[in-house]
This record gives C-alpha cells, sequence and structure tokens, in this order.
C-alpha cells in the first residue's frame, strides 16, 4: 500500500482528476452514452496518470537538487523504475481503450499524449514550453466528439478554448517553482517573460476562453442568461487570479483557481448542452 499510495502521489492527483472530470463533462456535453463515456473518462485517466509519473520520474534528479520533500521519489517512497512501469502500464491502458473508441479518438488522444510526454522530457527547459499545452489542451475538447457513434472533430470555438486555457495552466503551474528551476536549468516561456508578463497572458488566456465558450454556446442556441452568468464566474476568477498573484506573488493558489476556472466552463459546457 505505501507503493501504491506513493505511485499515486506521483501522477499529480490534483490536475489528473480535474483534467479526467473535464472529460466526463465534455463527454456528456457530447450526447456521449453510458458505456462510450466510461470508456472515454478512463482513457483520459490512465493517460493522466501516465503524463503526471513519467514527470516525477524524469524529474527526479531536479527534483532532489532542489529539496523537493513533497515529492514521493524523492523521499525515496517508491523506486524509479517502478514509477517508469507504472507510467508504461497506464500509457499502454489509455492507447488500448482509445482504440476501442475508434481511430480518431486513438489518433488524437495519441498526439495529446506525445504533446506531453514531450513536455516531460524536454520543451519544459526551452521556449516552445507553452507549445505542449496548447496542442493537448485545444485537441482535448475533440476527445468527447471523437469517441462518438458519429466521430467528429470538436467545434472549433471548443478547441480554441481549450488551447487557451492550456495555456493558461502552464503559465501559472510553473510560476512558484521559478527559482528551483533555474537552478536546475530549466528555462521554459515563462522564466524568459518574467512572473508578471506570465500571469497577464494566465488571465488573458482564460477570459478567451470563457469568450469562446460563451460564443459557441449561444450559435448553439443555449440560455444566454445562465451562459452569461458562467462566462461572468470565470471572469470573477481570472480577476481574482490577477489579484491575489499581484499582492502575494506566485504561489500554488493561482494554478488551483486556474483548475477551477477550468470545472466552471466545463459546467458550462454541460449546462448548454442541456439548456440548447
Amino acid at each position: 500500500m505505501r507503493t501504491v499510495r506513493a505511485l499515486w502521489g506521483a501522477t499529480h492527483p490534483g490536475p489528473a482528476v480535474v483534467v479526467t472530470v473535464l472529460s466526463l463533462a465534455l463527454g456528456i456535453a457530447a450526447g456521449l452514452d453510458v458505456a462510450h463515456l466510461v470508456l472515454l473518462v478512463l482513457a483520459v485517466f490512465a493517460g493522466q496518470l501516465s503524463v503526471g509519473l513519467s514527470n516525477d520520474a524524469i524529474d527526479l534528479f531536479r527534483d532532489a537538487t532542489v529539496g523537493r520533500a513533497d515529492k514521493p521519489l524523492v523521499r525515496g517512497d517508491t523506486r524509479r523504475r517502478t514509477a517508469w512501469i507504472a507510467a508504461g502500464v497506464s500509457l499502454a491502458v489509455a492507447v488500448i481503450l482509445s482504440a476501442v473508441l475508434g481511430w480518431g479518438m486513438l489518433l488524437a488522444h495519441t498526439i495529446a499524449l506525445v504533446s506531453a510526454w514531450g513536455y516531460n522530457a524536454g520543451l519544459k527547459a526551452t521556449p516552445l514550453s507553452i507549445a505542449p499545452f496548447l496542442v493537448s489542451f485545444g485537441i482535448f475538447p475533440s476527445l468527447a466528439t471523437l469517441s462518438a457513434d458519429d466521430p467528429e472533430l470538436a467545434a472549433p470555438w471548443a478547441m480554441a478554448a481549450g488551447a487557451a486555457l492550456g495555456a493558461a495552466v502552464h503559465l501559472t503551474n510553473v510560476l512558484p517553482d521559478l527559482e528551483d528551476d533555474r537552478r536546475t536549468g530549466v528555462r521554459g516561456l515563462p522564466h524568459r517573460i518574467g512572473p508578471g508578463a506570465s500571469v497577464i497572458l494566465a488571465v488573458a488566456g482564460i477570459v478567451v476562453a470563457a469568450l469562446a465558450v460563451l460564443f459557441g454556446s449561444l450559435v448553439d442556441g443555449a440560455n444566454a442568461v445562465v451562459m452569461i452568468a458562467f462566462a461572468v464566474a470565470v471572469a470573477a476568477i481570472a480577476v481574482a487570479i490577477l489579484l491575489r498573484m499581484r499582492r502575494r506573488g506566485p504561489d500554488r493558489t493561482g494554478f488551483r483557481l486556474v483548475m477551477g476556472a477550468a470545472l466552471v466552463l466545463a459546467a458550462q459546457l454541460v449546462a448548454g448542452y442541456a439548456l440548447a
């Protein structure tokens, strides 16, 4: 059980659960039946486990160098080899379940996972560090629509919202670790433009995502009052992020607020589907 707990802690469980919930919401909004919905959620969950585990396995030396005692692998709660095996198994499960849902879902999910693993493997240390988030989150809404009996890519506004949200996730997630990253040679986009510009771009990304979802849901005939209320809620979170990080500096709260905004956007999508 100690190994299981350690592996779970190395998956970055918070973001993994949020992204999985997002897939559930998108699946409901896409009108998937129960069987397809379950397969979608399990495939996305397995993929997220593989991404988190590979991240901690790759970064073990860096995390140990800066004293990240919150990391199970750094504490020695489980071995790096075990984490790699678990990451590989999770990745295989994600690919197999995606294949069951169709070649379109398989291709899209594979692209998203390759992008995320590419970030872990080295893109995080380059000016292109934001690119995997634009790709993976941009394609993410299509995982649900490609899992349907009549598969198709998600609407352009949904993919734009996903990409904008992905940018905000990246820009806020790395801010608390900027100094530690510099010590270990990681200089991604947020490191190069600084925390101030990163926060502004993250807030802009959230607002763009909210406007894209609002526009798309209204085009689809959803109730305008309800959709605007959701958009205002997301905008309020964006303002809270800006104020919090300007007053307290970069910390994990900003990232948690971004993930909260993602859940509100997911609820907006489901509400739009129900009220259309």
